[in-house]
């Protein structure tokens, strides 16, 4: 087994929780460590916990006023005008006990993953807890209240002083990263994601690609709705290929939403399990091409946390230390017994999805034309470079 990876997680992790019936649920971290250990996929010294997040690791994207607000609203002291100025208590991002520092715990994660590969302690790293690509500099939206992927980016290069390539695979547009970064010819952004038309946050469309000194580094690549496996991949591998030759990162970042699935509550697109071993895999040639290796991967959505999630997130692990073959043929059955009187449907037996897992697409060959329009669009500029 390789030891090149290290594992970012804590029990305490789980303390990022809105309430009991909300669709983002941490459990899907339990769920897919409890896989990869019934698999022998991991061990203990893999595993290292994530650290606590500083006030001065969150100001080097978010405000203080915003810092603020988070605090007082964990201990109750904010009225309800007051939270929803910072968009804290509304239905997607309600106020729960000791927010700040569940999210800083979050924060500290990603940053700990950063260490641990910048500082070559590892050539890869995983924090599934990470990926809440939504937060803003003054405001908290769509489940994400601190945005760990844009403070781990600003770390990167103040810190490190490294051109860094974030790849966004969520159904949900990277709103929040791109926007931090529109202007930063350092850090390249890549989101593949269903078009706004239909999803929130309602952007990431093809003529986003900048502003000033960073204009030619944001791509976006918005995918009809219904879209299935191969018109996905088709969309993934040229867009990977050619942003890393064209950006020639020194570290990747991939965000990795695992809710473009065709089980997911919240989204509108028809994947299977297929995209989820060709996103890991592109990812770890492209690091090992342009950067060394360097590749610190975050987790992100994923609302099927039974179906979906556990599989799709086990792969990025065991594509990071190489036993990548182990994801075939059937799953754990202990792994099975130990969720399946917990889980509200029924769990998968096997790694792959079965063959017509869903009806058949009537609009199939217009769904793909316009994402290669999308494709097209959103690779304009660098297509003769």
């Amino acid at each position: 087994m390789s030891t090149q990876a290290v594992y970012v997680y804590s029990d305490k992790l789980l303390t990022y929780k809105f309430h009991q019936h909300h669709p983002f649920n941490q459990k899907r971290l339990q769920l897919t460590l409890d896989l990869l250990q019934k698999m022998k996929a991991i061990s203990h010294e893999h595993i290292i916990p994530p650290r606590m997040a500083t006030d001065e690791d969150l100001t080097l994207f978010h405000d203080i006023s915003l810092i603020d607000a988070v605090k007082k609203a964990s201990k109750q002291l904010l009225t309800r005008e007051q939270a929803l100025r910072f968009g804290l208590g509304t239905e997607d991002t309600p106020i729960f006990p000791n927010m700040h520092e569940a999210s800083s715990l979050i924060v500290g994660g990603t940053l700990t993953a950063v260490d641990s590969v910048m500082e070559k302690r590892s050539k890869y790293a995983l924090h599934l807890g990470g990926g809440l690509h939504h937060g803003f500099q003054r405001r908290v939206s769509g489940f994400c209240i601190y945005n760990d992927c844009a403070i781990a980016l600003k770390y990167i290069r103040q810190k490190y002083q490294a051109r860094v390539l974030y790849i966004d695979t969520d159904a949900h547009h990277g709103d929040g990263v791109q926007w931090a970064f529109y202007d930063d010819p350092n850090v390249c952004t890549l989101s593949i994601h269903e078009t706004g038309r239909y999803l929130f946050p309602g952007t990431g469309n093809t003529y986003e690609r900048g502003s000033g000194f960073g204009y030619g580094y944001s791509f976006n690549i918005p995918l009809d709705a219904f879209t299935e496996d191969e018109s996905w991949l088709e969309i993934y591998r040229n867009a990977v290929i050619k942003v890393a030759e064209y950006f020639k990162p020194d570290v990747i970042l991939t965000q990795n939403g695992a809710d473009a699935h065709y089980y997911d509550p919240l989204t509108h697109l028809s994947t299977t399990m297929n995209i989820y071993y060709e996103i890991p895999k592109l990812a770890k040639q492209i690091a090992d091409a342009y950067c060394d290796g360097r590749w610190i991967a975050v987790g992100g959505g994923g609302y099927d946390i039974w179906r979906v999630v556990p599989r799709a997130w086990s792969l990025i692990w065991l594509y990071m230390t190489e036993q990548e073959a182990k994801a075939s043929g059937a799953l754990p059955l202990a792994w099975i017994k130990n969720w399946q009187k917990e889980a509200p449907v029924e769990l998968p037996s096997k790694w792959k999805d079965p063959d017509h897992l869903y009806p058949a697409i009537p609009r199939k060959k217009e769904i793909e034309e316009k994402n290669l329009r999308s494709l097209a669009n959103a690779l304009q500029m660098i297509q003769n470079v």
